[in-house]
């Protein structure tokens, strides 16, 4: 799983981290942060390269890859961009890392969608919850936000796309849960 975890944090039996129900703001942020981002990848656990690429009910392209691919631009973007003000590109091509490259398969996305979350705690790694950054572009540019605010906002934005991830496993080998 990608979770940075302490040995002593409990594990449910599908190996993901347990989020912490006592302790400071920080460490419970980060660990609910950490259960859903192994949720995401338990979706993708045991997938070859054709499923993950099953999109969702017409009219829908939606996929188990292009929602990884998604998850690092959003990685990027929430961490690096906004949170620590970073000029770096997009990760993929297509800024929202839907569109799927015949080339890239899950192993890549995979690897690249772990890269992106590493870095991202290594740069907030030091920074107070109430660090201050500044959304560069959307709807909302130069608008400011805590990073407590752009933990809250992955919490969602994961929580949000499992819901899209447990439908699409669904569909693919009837697997449901977690």
């Amino acid at each position: 799983m990608t979770t940075n975890t302490p040995s002593d944090t409990p594990v449910l039996p599908d190996g993901r981290p347990v989020p912490r129900l006592t302790g400071d703001e920080r460490a419970m942020l980060e660990s609910w942060l950490d259960f859903h981002r192994a949720t995401l990848e338990l979706k993708c656990a045991g997938l070859d390269d054709t499923q993950v690429r099953i999109a969702a009910a017409e009219p829908s392209s939606l996929t188990l890859l292009g929602l990884v691919q998604h998850l690092a631009e959003v990685e990027r973007n929430w961490f690096q961009r906004v949170a620590c003000g970073l000029d770096v590109p997009p990760v993929y091509e297509d800024a929202t890392g839907y569109a799927l490259d015949p080339a890239r398969g899950p192993d890549e996305a995979l690897g690249i969608w772990r890269r992106e979350i590493a870095r991202g705690r290594q740069l907030c790694a030091g920074l107070p919850l109430d660090h201050v950054g500044r959304v560069a572009e959307g709807p909302v540019p130069g608008m400011e936000v805590s990073l407590r605010w752009v933990l809250i906002h992955m919490i969602e934005e994961y929580a949000r796309h499992n819901g899209h991830a447990d439908l699409l496993r669904e569909r693919i080998d009837g697997v449901t849960g977690a």
